[in-house]
């Protein structure tokens, strides 16, 4: 359990790194004012921060998934494999059904939801505030001190039933898709590892794209001026109202882009990470096994040399332990 804890938390980083820019474009391009956008689209978005923040401003906020993505996806992974050996000992062999893969997947989803959400919540506000003197947050740690101290605990987990609305479908296809796109092969080559993990994290995206939107916005609420929505629901139907229907894929095109290489990433570094750890364990044991086996070798040629040391030395060193 401890190496899917760890193998999570290296590839979360590897994801967070390669997958943070599109994030940024996403957020913007899901909370920009409808009616005076200022954002034509990801590629305007993407030129129009360089522009004005250089390539820093995609990387605004990347210290709160970085600092949180070891608690997340050690969770999301620990979880996942716990759960799917869980259920193997209650039924041997259930475990290499797709519907254990999806059931494990969405235990996953369902507790990293609690670690995720206040780290959301600050990302999303540190890529949305302005820069220079208009700075409201130093950073993750003290955007979440700031909700705390006017919110309470409920100002932390902002957004919280959204995010478990996202996380559980989301994270029953991630794993169930990359399981089925896998299968076949004992040791499964790296190129299909980052394709079958990069479209692992297309189709939960896709899937469950319009309950973050709402998300985002209900955690964006209150950044700039006063706020205007009293929950997830009353977010989504004034959206609607305001908006139409199309508010809900708004940004869906720079999360397409920013899902398949930070996933291709994330499957691809666990694996590898966890075929590395795996190989040093065995490597290992078998040296614990080749050492604990040097006391009875000695002893074994001690007595075939010299029987008479042996029994010399036996009544004042017991080695009833010993093997010979």
């Amino acid at each position: 359990m401890a190496l899917d804890f760890f193998a999570g938390c290296v590839g979360g980083c590897a994801g967070v790194l390669v997958g943070h820019p599109f994030d940024t474009i996403k957020v913007r391009l899901q909370t920009q004012d409808p009616a005076r956008p200022r954002y034509a689209g990801t590629l305007h978005c993407l030129r129009t921060m360089v522009a004005e923040e250089s390539v820093r401003g995609l990387y605004k906020g990347v210290t709160s998934p970085l600092a949180g993505v070891s608690l997340v996806n050690a969770l999301v992974f620990g979880v996942y494999g716990n759960v799917q050996r869980q259920l193997d000992a209650a039924s041997p062999g259930s475990s290499s059904s797709l519907a254990c893969h999806a059931l494990a997947g969405g235990a996953a989803g369902a507790v990293q939801s609690v670690a995720c959400s206040p780290v959301e919540l600050a990302k999303t506000r540190l890529q949305l505030q302005a820069d220079g003197a208009a700075v409201q947050y130093k950073g993750p740690v003290d955007c979440l001190q700031q909700m705390f101290r006017t919110e309470g605990v409920r100002g932390v987990y902002r957004g919280f039933w959204p995010t478990l609305a996202r996380e559980v479908p989301a994270f029953s296809v991630y794993f169930a898709s990359y399981e089925w796109m896998t299968r076949g092969d004992a040791q499964v080559p790296t190129w299909r590892l980052l394709l079958a993990g990069g479209l692992a994290g297309t189709f939960s995206w896709v899937l469950t794209y319009p309950v973050d939107v709402v998300k985002s916005r209900v955690q964006a609420d209150g950044l700039h001026g006063a706020p205007r929505y009293r929950g997830a629901l009353h977010c989504l139907s004034a959206s609607m109202a305001a908006e139409g229907p199309g508010f809900l894929f708004r940004g869906l095109s720079s999360t397409i882009l920013r899902a398949f290489p930070t996933n291709a990433a994330t499957f691809a570094v666990v694996a590898w990470t966890m075929r590395l750890l795996q190989d040093a364990e065995d490597v290992v044991q078998d040296a614990v096994q080749d050492v604990a086996m040097v006391p009875a070798a000695v002893l074994a040629e001690c007595h075939h040399q010299h029987p008479a040391l042996l029994d010399w030395i036996a009544p004042h060193y017991p080695l009833e332990s010993c093997e010979l």
